[in-house]
C-alpha cells in the first residue's frame, strides 16, 4: 500500500491526493505534520530514492526559511541534515510518496505516472 505524506492546507498535496483518486491507486493519507517520520525511517526513504537529501526540504516553506537552511544545509553533514528533517514535518518536502521500493518528493506528475501507471 502506498503511503503519502501530505499537509491537509498544502495546494499541491491536495492536488496530488486527487491525480491518486482520479487514477484509482489506492493509497493511506498520513498527516505529516502530526505523524512526521522519524530519522531513521528518513534515512530508508532517502536511501530508497536515489535522490539528492536537499530533494527531501521543503525549501519553500517557512520553517526552512526561518531557520535560514539555504545558507546552513551546505556546511552540515548528511546525518545533521536526517537528524533535523526528523525534528519537523514542515521541514520535510510533500507531498512524500512512498511505495515498496520507491520515494518521490514533491508532485511531479510525470514521476509520478512513470512509478504508478
Amino acid at each position: 500500500m502506498l503511503k503519502v505524506y501530505c499537509y491537509s492546507r498544502c495546494t499541491t498535496c491536495k492536488k496530488a491526493l486527487k491525480w491518486l483518486e482520479d487514477h484509482g491507486i489506492d493509497h493511506t493519507v498520513i498527516d505529516i505534520k502530526s505523524e512526521h517520520p522519524d530519522e531513521k525511517t528518513l534515512r530508508k526513504y532517502y536511501a530508497m530514492s536515489g535522490l539528492p537529501l536537499k530533494r527531501f526540504f521543503n525549501t519553500s516553506g517557512i520553517l526552512y526559511r526561518d531557520l535560514e537552511l539555504s545558507k546552513k544545509l551546505p556546511d552540515m553533514t548528511e546525518d545533521e541534515q536526517l537528524a533535523l528533517l526528523a525534528t519537523d514535518g514542515m521541514l520535510v518536502k510533500r507531498p512524500l510518496l512512498v511505495g515498496d521500493s520507491f520515494v518521490l518528493t514533491g508532485f511531479r506528475e510525470e514521476e509520478w505516472k512513470e512509478k504508478l501507471l
